[in-house]
């Protein structure tokens, strides 16, 4: 099994990921937020993520956000230019802002566009391809017509994640339609959607023991030794958990300036990694409610010393 790192902006910048990859050795590929496709060169924000020199010791594929070929043509060649010989497209990204651009989930539903577009790229063959897919716009069985499109062209990796873009991240991921477009696909087809925890990935493997491929983002933040129980059964300590928040902190103390924005960045992972130890919720409304890194350093300090990793915990929303 072939285990991957989704991207998320905010938390999982070059920092987090350099840093998970010394803690936890059992990520197979990372994959960067998205980068904005454009004639003009990659934002030196977007640049700094994904510069090689930030990523040693990672496999980073860059992620694509585009609307038009010539403007991925041009920043795939940029990234290509860095060293990377695989990009991956975003069809997958459900915010707003994103679809009414038509990117994104939103490009699901031109599907005589997206088709072109395909064939443009692929066409340019600049880099291999890999895309992030949802099931469609408003209709999972828009997917029926996707799997035609997507099974024309020579994709290096189709990750599937079986929601569509009004889904957001609610309601249940729809294996169903994951299964029959499984079937259809002419390539290789990688799992993304709600694995939490160890049990929710086994249960997967059971029921599609023909996949081999699993990616993994909010159950991963929460949980960064997942991968590690689920390989080996040695189930995350926390000391180590500890290390490697302290390394963190501490990167950011560095290249960030005043508390508000370290905090800001260290309040992200939080409200994933909180879930996972017992009596969580006084602690995390503390950290949330943090103004000073004293503040801040106390409560986790306390949540380290006075509470526990509950064995089998993965990521849980709360309030």
């Amino acid at each position: 099994m072939k285990y991957y790192f989704a991207p998320m902006e905010g938390p999982t910048g070059y920092i987090y990921r350099r840093l998970h990859k010394k803690h936890f050795h059992h990520i197979d590929k990372y994959f960067s937020p998205f980068i904005v496709a454009n004639q003009k060169g990659i934002k030196n924000r977007e640049l700094k993520d994904i510069l090689p020199e930030n990523n040693q010791g990672v496999v980073l594929i860059p992620q694509i956000l585009a609307g038009h070929a010539a403007d991925f043509i041009q920043t795939a060649k940029d990234i290509r230019d860095l060293g990377y010989q695989e990009i991956n497209l975003n069809l997958g990204c459900p915010s707003g802002t994103v679809v009414s651009k038509g990117r994104g989930s939103g490009f699901l539903a031109k599907t005589a566009e997206l088709d072109h577009f395909l064939e443009e790229i692929f066409t340019a063959a600049v880099t291999k391809i890999s895309v992030k897919t949802r099931l469609g716009k408003e209709h999972p069985e828009e997917f029926y017509k996707l799997i035609e499109i997507f099974n024309k062209y020579p994709i290096e990796e189709l990750i599937i994640h079986p929601r569509i873009q009004k889904d957001f991240y609610d309601n249940t991921p729809n294996l169903l339609i994951f299964k029959e477009g499984l079937n259809l696909s002419k390539n290789a087809v990688c799992y993304n959607g709600d694995l939490f925890t160890v049990k929710d990935c086994n249960v997967f493997s059971a029921d599609f023991p023909e996949v081999h491929c699993l990616m993994l983002g909010r159950g991963l933040i929460a949980n960064p030794g997942l991968i590690g129980e689920l390989k080996s059964g040695v189930t995350l300590q926390k000391d180590v958990l500890k290390a490697f928040h302290d390394e963190i902190y501490e990167e950011y103390k560095g290249i960030l300036f005043g508390d508000r924005n370290i905090l800001f960045k260290m309040k992200e992972l939080w409200n994933y990694m909180i879930t996972i130890f017992s009596d969580y919720k006084k602690y995390g409304k503390k950290i949330r409610k943090a103004e000073k890194l004293r503040d801040y350093e106390e409560v986790v300090t306390r949540l380290f010393s006075e509470q526990e990793i509950l064995v089998g915990a993965g990521f849980t929303k709360y309030k």
